[in-house]
């Protein structure tokens, strides 16, 4: 069985080809599945697709039109999938359950002391041989408050770095952690959180429940100096909302390697292009404002990962197996 890969990274291609190897034949595609590329899959049994794919009902029936039966989703997140719509059309569909919580955590900690020291900023002066310290002062993170939304095993892994920090730690999530609460971690409500910690950073799953998580009143709610990290999911925050508080002089510093409009933006270059999101290009004037495209998974260990369990269960489909990454079995 040949497979189709969409949306594979430069960086990816060997390793994809390297994991398939002796299983199955793979094509490799830099294109993203949606609407205009879904017939490219015709004749394909199993496709796999990337995190900012677009796999609602019509995509789907594009894709089992055309023989389609197996998506493997080569991420965690599968907000992007329309899950009821490939049930009915007998699609399997498997995603990536565990990879490195390591990347993405430590990404977060990149992203937060970027803008807290001003790191950008610095470096393009350097460039241009200004090597004035104004405007570039930070703070100590050592006995400031961290609050962390989502305690599974990426605020974990960013709770740990805190904590080696020497920082106070508080916590938010429909269960307690007990790792995290070793550490010292306090759980408190998601508005005691907020107005409390000087870092805030968010590591929930998009879902109903979680969506734009951070709207104009919890964004109220933070300190005026505040650090805001996201690197799980742009649907989190209330971007709109963000960029009104930032136009107010509001937050020391906001990191974003996610942003709720990425698809058809992220991954891709449109540097020549005039791109057509005000609220995208507004946020990325801000001088306090550090945009990266999705990036915090890329190590690596994590793409190597993800890439060991989209192998197998590709091969898992072919055989009959049913494992825990498998969002709809097989019928």
């Amino acid at each position: 069985m040949e497979i189709l890969a969409f949306g594979v990274q430069a960086d990816e291609k060997p390793l994809i080809e390297q994991g398939f190897a002796g299983h199955h034949e793979v094509r490799c595609l830099d294109v993203f599945l949606s609407e205009d590329t879904a017939p490219i899959a015709a004749g394909y049994e199993a496709v796999s697709t990337s995190v900012n794919a677009v796999l609602d009902s019509r995509v789907l029936q594009i894709l089992a039109d055309g023989g389609t039966r197996m998506i493997a989703q080569r991420s965690t997140g599968f907000n992007n999938i329309d899950l009821d719509m490939a049930g009915r059309l007998g699609l399997t569909v498997a995603r990536v359950s565990y990879y490195s919580p390591y990347s993405v955590a430590e990404f977060a900690w990149t992203l937060a002391m970027a803008v807290n020291r001003k790191v950008v900023r610095a470096s393009i002066r350097t460039r241009d041989f200004d090597f004035r310290l104004d405007g570039l002062m930070g703070r100590d993170m050592h006995g400031r408050t961290v609050g962390v939304l989502g305690t599974g095993k990426i605020g974990e892994a960013f709770a740990r770095i805190a904590h080696g920090f020497g920082m106070r730690l508080l916590g938010w999530d429909i269960a307690e952690n007990p790792a995290c609460m070793e550490l010292g971690m306090k759980y408190v409500t998601k508005d005691h959180l907020l107005a409390e910690a000087d870092l805030v950073t968010l590591h929930v799953p998009l879902m109903p429940e979680t969506l734009r998580l951070l709207d104009a009143p919890a964004l109220r709610t933070m300190k005026d100096d505040a650090i805001l990290v996201n690197s799980s999911r742009g649907g989190l925050i209330d971007t709109a909302a963000l960029v009104a508080e930032l136009r107010e002089g509001r937050f020391t510093g906001v990191g974003l390697d996610v942003y709720e409009a990425e698809a058809g933006l992220f991954y891709v270059d449109r540097s020549l292009e005039a791109v057509d999101d005000d609220t995208l290009a507004r946020l990325v004037t801000f001088p306090n404002v550090l945009v990266t495209s999705h990036q915090a998974y890329y190590t690596e260990d994590a793409v190597g990962q993800i890439i060991d369990a989209t192998v197998k269960n590709v091969l898992d489909y072919t055989a009959g197996r049913r494992s825990e990454n498998v969002l709809v079995p097989r019928t």
